[in-house]
Order: structure tokens, then sequence, then C-alpha cells
């Protein structure tokens, strides 16, 4: 298993591989990994799965209420993604360089709030 740290380079993620990001809320959970990129046909979400998207802003509210937990490639303390996260109490990273690209649609995750780290557990 790996347990490289990987700052913003694409790269074919393993079991064990940690992307590095900024902490957004605190908390941690495993779920699937859904790539979203557009809040208005996001994929079916379910309770226990994980958003991760290119960045949130109001239009992508609605999908907070329908995950465990946020990774987004961009962002600070005072972004969209935080702020909604902490309001809702769901554990989220931001600042994780490509996350779309890095993480695969479905794969299983660990993302912890606290530490600001995302974990690859299994691909899909």
């Amino acid at each position: 298993m790996g347990n490289k740290y990987t700052y913003g380079r694409k790269c074919n993620l393993i079991e064990g591989d940690v992307l590095a990001g900024t902490a957004g809320c605190p908390g941690v959970v495993t779920g699937r990994a859904r790539i979203v990129r557009d809040p208005t046909s996001p994929p079916d979400l379910e309770p226990g799965d994980i958003m991760v998207a290119p960045l949130t802003d109001p239009a992508w509210t609605p999908l907070f209420l329908a995950v465990d937990g946020v990774v987004v490639n961009v962002g600070g303390q005072v972004s969209h993604a935080v702020i909604v996260s902490r309001e809702m109490g769901i554990p989220c990273v931001v600042s994780v360089a490509d996350a779309t690209e890095q993480i695969q649609d479905g794969a299983t995750i660990t993302v912890d709030g606290t530490n600001g780290n995302v974990t690859l557990i299994r691909n899909p």
C-alpha cells in the first residue's frame, strides 16, 4: 500500500494514497466518492456518499443535504463549501488540487476534515 502525499499532481492513485488539502469542517467520514461537475445534473447521491466537486456556490447547496462529506478542488476557510459544511456538520476538505480528476467516481475514500486529508481506501 502506498502512503504518499500528492500535492496537485495528477497520478494514478493506489489504495492508501493521501491527497493533501485544507481542513474545512472537522470530522472524519468514509464513503463512496461521487464526482459532481454540475449541480443541475448530479449523479444519484445517497446517504453515505461523499461529494467531490470542482467548487461550490449557492446552486450546490441542496446537494449537501444528500451527502456525508465534501471534497472540492479549490476553496478556503470562507468558501461556500466550508460555510455550508460547517452549518450542516459535514466533514469537508477544500483546496484538494484536481480532486475531481484524481479520485474515481465510486471509489471509497476517507475525508478527514480535521487534518485536511483525503485518503483513497479502494478504487471502484
